[in-house]
């Protein structure tokens, strides 16, 4: 496995958050929210304090997932099991 493919596993989609879109590690931050940030100007050290739990290899994740997506490349985020869990009383 590739460099690249070991860090676009930090790339996953979970049905339940965002509709489905391509999230950071499970996380409620979308791939596609950390690229508007970039393109706005945001450095990723300004990104990194926003989100404390995000680290540099997350943000270069969603730079290799964007260039893939763009040139055209088969990407496959990793899935999330869902988990149901039922409150008692």
């Amino acid at each position: 496995m590739t460099d690249e493919n070991k860090i676009l596993e930090r790339i996953t989609l979970d049905p339940r958050i965002f509709g489905g879109k391509p999230i950071i590690r499970g996380r409620r931050l979308a791939v596609e929210h950390v690229l508007g940030m970039l393109a706005a100007g945001d450095t990723i050290e300004t990104i990194l304090e926003g989100y404390p739990w995000l680290e540099v290899e997350d943000v270069r994740a969603c730079l290799i997932y964007a260039r893939r997506l763009v040139g055209h490349e088969r990407i496959e985020p990793l899935p999330i099991e869902s988990k149901c869990y039922i409150l008692g009383n």
